[in-house]
């Protein structure tokens, strides 16, 4: 019942911008933090970013300076500011609301 849905992945060069929205439904969301997650080729998916539903954000060191996570509460959208984009952040993005998962966006950087 729980729906998330993510978009605005792509193909981005070094040191570019994208950003990402996750739109959710089927729950109030007030319980846990939002969060998006990562999960590269051949590796252990990890965490991301946070946002708890009073604002409070996290962010893991890989990205911290970097990304920005955000939401707007009226319309239960979740977003990820992607900037200076580096090659390692490749892989495929996942929004999360406890046990439940977007289908999740490829987001490349390459020349």
């Amino acid at each position: 019942q729980v729906q998330l849905v993510e978009s605005g992945g792509g193909l981005v060069q070094p040191g570019g911008s994208l950003r990402l929205s996750c739109a959710a439904s089927g729950s109030d969301f007030s319980i846990y933090a939002m969060a998006w997650y990562r999960q590269a080729p051949g590796k252990q998916r990890e965490w991301v970013a946070s946002i708890t539903s009073g604002g409070r954000t996290s962010y893991a060191d890989s990205v911290k300076g970097r990304f920005t996570i955000s939401r707007d509460n009226a319309k239960i959208t979740v977003y990820l500011q992607m900037n200076s984009l580096k090659p390692e952040d490749t892989a495929v993005y996942y929004c999360n609301y406890g046990r439940a998962w977007g289908q999740g966006t490829q987001v490349t950087v390459s020349s």
